[in-house]
């Protein structure tokens, strides 16, 4: 079970999951590529950068933002609907080309949670924003 479905309270559900973009597992491919001239040695950091992904999640609850990391350990960022201030994307050229980005979620007085490899980020943008402002 993920973590964002096992920390949810009474009455919370999940809005959204985010996707990580396909772009994100090029560092994997390119350590399973250096795999062959190394004889293998790299292999053991495609089997890191793998499981690092495999790992990270992404995703808006009817109650707060979560973005959690971690395959033996774990670290979490997460912040309440009624602290966001903003939600801006952070997307270079390649980022626009391909259709990936980074997504920054600012709140009063609490650090940020920066959704990282985004596969749409302006559709997580939208999510995030119509939950945490609800038509009335």
């Amino acid at each position: 079970m993920s973590y964002i479905n096992e920390s949810l309270s009474s009455g919370e559900k999940v809005e959204a999951l985010f996707k990580l973009h396909w772009f994100a597992r090029v560092p994997m491919a390119c350590w399973i590529i250096l795999g062959i001239p190394t004889l293998g040695l790299t292999l053991f950091v495609a089997l890191y950068e793998f499981l690092k992904l495999k790992y990270t999640e992404q995703g808006v609850t009817n109650k707060r933002v979560i973005f959690k990391t971690g395959i033996i350990s774990r670290k979490t960022e997460e912040m309440t609907l009624k602290s966001i201030e903003t939600v801006e994307i952070e997307q270079g050229i390649i980022g626009r080309v391909f259709g990936f980005g980074n997504l920054k979620v600012t709140g009063r007085g609490i650090s940020d949670v920066i959704f990282k490899g985004l596969a749409d980020p302006m559709s997580a943008k939208r999510h995030i924003e119509s939950v945490s402002n609800p038509v009335a």
